[in-house]
Order: structure tokens, then sequence, then C-alpha cells
């Protein structure tokens, strides 16, 4: 059956038929996200909802998305979708971090002018028929100094669109490199500093707990007398409270505004004060912008929903559509390895540590340690999926780790896993084969050589003659038949493990026949979701 997806915000019709084009049947009410009630009794029955700012996907949408796989926003921002819940419910997050990117940029800078200029009340004044030259007295940009906070994508761009009208830029960003800031050609400094020495200074952060107010009373006191502030990226970046008092005392020469504490902004502190430029959160508002970030998360979502291929995702590790075709075999024996470990270990977990070896370290170890918690918790919660796992571990107190190195032996890559409990710690090592086929190689120390299949019986014993014809025995008076049979020891005399793929499910009734041999240690059926 073809995957379903929502679009209940607008979208352009473009985007709409890639959805068709890709094979996806798609409902398109652009209307529909604004209806809450209405939206939850049909979220159920779609794998993907493609938004824009009016859905709100809060934990109640949630509790009624039954199917939901993904959800996709046209645009950066995300704030309209409860990223925690989504995680839990095992939803993806994607969003289009790039398709806007200029288009927001350029509003940055046009409002820079703006109100650098007192364009708009110069505007305003001259319409109503009045001529004021000697009023709006501006200032030039070139050769004054632009503090950018924030120098990721849309702050790059302005870095780089500053530099060109000759305007000397300095910048802070944690995440910025010297090595970056000077292929830039920006100065990295620390907030203290460019509050200083700052003439203009635009804001181009998410919000986060981090940022929020990171322009607050306090801060805001440290600018440079006569600066001018540009907010196009995110409402609650600036304490507008303590702002507006700036402006009103002089301190503050400007301020331009795209985006709002609280929006739709029908009433704000900065409203009506004189050289405040504000506008009604258009960053984003281009043809070209609207249309390439529908495209885009049109295409992510197809993408996923068609081949697994996971790209901007705010809650998952990223797998592009060329990383899925290489991982798919590594990352299904991930989640085996994890299904593996899961099943036999009964004690809570409290540290899991995964070991990339060879070709399987060069990948993207984050989604491949994603399949593994995935497929231990499944053990105990069949709902959770990649996106849940590592949030439902976190909560849990569990550690995860991971290490990678060279090749180090016979294959070329394998993936070692480890849990740690109370009691004990529990490994099991894989690899995947030429022909594509996931391999167990090492159990408890062990080396083995086994295929995966769905139903598995896995034994402990120690190594002494007739187990063979035991196992083989009890099994076939079932009517369990075995496809393949691996045994394994470290030296003769030591504690011996078997695992045998068998063509049925291994019920009650054989693993108390095997128990009643006092043959085996453990016996323990297994099951995996083989594809």
């Amino acid at each position: 059956m073809a995957p379903k997806v929502l679009v209940s915000d607008k979208l352009s019709e473009t985007a709409v038929q890639i959805f068709r084009d890709r094979g996806i049947d798609v409902d398109f009410m652009p209307e529909l996200g604004k209806d809450k009630e209405k939206l939850a009794e049909v979220i159920g029955e779609y794998d993907g909802l493609a938004i824009r700012s009016a859905t709100k996907v809060t934990p109640s949408l949630l509790e009624h998305a039954t199917n939901l796989k993904v959800v996709g926003r046209a645009g950066i921002g995300t704030d309209n979708v409860d990223k925690e819940a989504s995680s839990k419910k095992g939803v993806i997050v994607m969003n289009t971090p790039f398709g806007n990117m200029i288009t927001t940029a350029e509003h940055a800078i046009a409002m820079m002018f703006a109100v650098a200029r007192q364009i708009p009340e110069a505007s305003e004044s001259t319409h109503a028929g009045k001529w004021e030259k000697s009023k709006f007295m501006g200032v030039e940009l070139t050769g004054k100094t632009l503090g950018v906070i924030g120098a990721g994508n849309i702050g790059g761009i302005v870095c780089d669109r500053a530099r060109g009208l000759k305007m000397k830029v300095i910048a802070f960003d944690p995440y910025l490199s010297e090595e970056k800031a000077e292929k830039m050609q920006v100065e990295k400094v620390e907030l203290e500093d460019l509050l200083k020495r700052a003439d203009f200074i635009t804001l181009h952060v998410p919000l986060t707990d981090g940022t929020r107010n990171i322009l607050s009373k306090e801060n805001l006191a440290k600018t440079k007398k006569g600066v001018r502030i540009i907010n196009c990226a995110r409402g609650g970046l600036v304490d507008e409270g303590a702002l507006a008092e700036l402006l009103k005392s002089g301190h503050v020469a400007g301020a331009a505004f795209d985006v709002f504490a609280e929006e739709p902004a029908k009433e704000n502190v900065l409203f009506n004060l004189p050289n405040v430029v504000c506008t009604p959160h258009l960053g984003a508002s281009t043809t070209e912008a609207q249309e390439n970030v529908a495209l885009q998360v049109a295409e992510q979502m197809s993408n996923y929903l068609l081949t697994g291929a996971v790209e901007n995702a705010l809650n998952m590790p990223s797998i592009t559509a060329e990383e899925a075709k290489v991982m798919g075999p590594w990352i299904e024996l991930a989640g085996h390895e994890g299904a593996f470990i899961g099943q036999m270990t009964d004690e809570a977990i409290t540290a899991i540590n995964v070991l990339y070896d060879g070709v399987s370290a060069d990948m993207n170890t984050d989604a491949l340690t994603s399949a593994v918690v995935a497929g231990i918790m499944q053990a105990t919660n069949p709902d959770v999926n990649m996106v849940s796992a590592p949030v439902i571990a976190k909560e849990r107190g569990v550690k995860i780790s991971t290490t990678t190195q060279d090749k180090s032996g016979a294959f070329e890559g394998y993936i070692k896993v480890t849990v740690v409990t109370e009691k004990r710690e529990r490994s099991i090592a894989g690899t995947v084969f030429s022909d594509g086929k996931p391999r167990f190689i090492q159990i408890k120390g062990i080396n083995i050589d086994a295929e995966i299949g769905e139903h598995m019986l896995y034994t402990t014993n120690d190594d002494v003659p007739g187990i063979i014809g035991t196992l083989g025995g009890v099994l076939g008076e079932n009517g369990v038949n075995i496809a393949n049979f691996t045994l394994g020891r470290k030296a003769s005399g030591d504690e011996a493990i078997a695992l045998l793929y068998v063509d049925a499910p291994i019920d009650e009734t054989v693993v108390s026949a095997l128990k009643g041999t006092g043959k085996f240690k453990q016996v323990k059926p297994l099951q995996f979701d083989v594809k």
C-alpha cells in the first residue's frame, strides 16, 4: 500500500504534485491545520504530515496519530511542533533549513537599510503630502561595525552581504571556529565585546533555552550608545520591554523587527515608537523561497517514506539516499544485534557501548547507534523505533557510548555491542557479508558464523559430546525444522554455545523438553524482524 500524506497548510501545487509523481497518496487540505479537532479526527490515517506554521503538532494531536512516521515543516522554524513528544512517539521531524536562507538574509539587510535611513517613516510622511527632508537624517552603513549573533547558514550570508557593503563584521557564535571565521573574513568575538563595539546588531540564532533573551535587559544596557538592532530570526531573543525603554531614552537609535515574542503580534511595546521598523514575519516571504521550501519538504518526505533516507531531521541522525542504500544492511545488522541483547537481558541496562570497526566506522554511526538502541528496547516495548529509542534510553538513565577503530581483523568491518547491567556484561558482534546479508560473528567472546533468521534458538552448555544429537532429536520430535546450525566454544571443555535458525517459532513445550535433558544451562527462543 502506498504511503499516505496529509498537507494541512498552504503548500504550492507543484510540491503536492511531487508526492503524486513519487507514487504517494496525498490529500491537500490547506485549511485543515487551523481546525485542531478536525485534524485530530483524521490524522490517524496518515504516514506523513506536511505543514507550514499554521498547523500545531501537539502531544494531544500525536495521541491520535497512530500511523504517523514523519512531519515535514516547509521552512526552518519548528516552534509549532513539539519535538520531544514527536520523538517519544517515534515521529521524525524534518525542516527545510536551506530553502529560505537567502531570502531571510536579504530581509535582514533590507531591514538594516530601512532603520538606518528611516525609510518607512519617511515614506509615510511623503505620502501624507509633507516634505520633511530635514527630519529624516540617516546614517551610512559603510564603515560601520555590524555585530552578527549567530554566524550559521543565514548569519553567514548576512556576513557576506555586509562585507560587500564595506561594513566591519564581528560575529559571536560558540560554534564558529577561528579557521571558519578567517575564511568568512569576519572577526570572531565574545558576546560582551560585540555588545560594546557594534553599531548595528543582527540576530540569526534559533530560539532555545540558551538563546532566549540573549539580548536581555542587562545585555542591552551594555550596548554602544546609538546602536540599531535587527531581529529577523525568532521572537523571544530580545527583551522587547527593555528595548522599548532604551529606544525611548535614546540609548538605542533604532530597531527593525520581523519577529515577536507573541505572534501574530496585534499589539507590542515596540509598535508606534519612532524609528522602529516592523514587518509581519516576512523573512521567508518571497515567491522563490516559498516555492523552494515547499518542493524541498515534499522531496524529503517522499525520500523517507519510500527509501528510508532521512534529510534535515531535528530528532534523528540524517541518512542520505546514497547512505541508505549502502547502510541498509548495516542498519539491519545493528538492529538485530540490539534485538539479540534485548531479548537476552532481563535486568535493567545501565550502559550500552558500541564499537565500530573498519568500514562500519566510516559510516553514519549516529544512525547505526540509534538502530542498536531501538533493537534493544523493542524487546520490552515493540513500539519503539530509531527516533524514540535514544530519548527513552536517556530518560531511563542509560549511558550510551561509541568507539571507532581501523580494520582490526579478518572482516572488512564489524559492529560489536556490549550492554552493562548491575549483574553482568553481555556482548555480540556482527558483520555484513558481500552478499549484503548480516551475520553474527561473535557472542560472549566466542567466534561463530551465524545466518540470522526470523525464528532462532540460542543455547549454552558445557562442551561435552552429544549436544548436537540432543538438539536435533528434541527439535525433530516437536516438528521444528532446522535451517541453519552454528556452534562455538573458546576451548575444549569450556562453555559452548549454539545458535539455530529454525523454520517455526520455538514454543514453551520445546524449551521445557530441552531443559529437561539436563544438558543445557540456558535455552532462549529468539525472534528477529528479517526483511
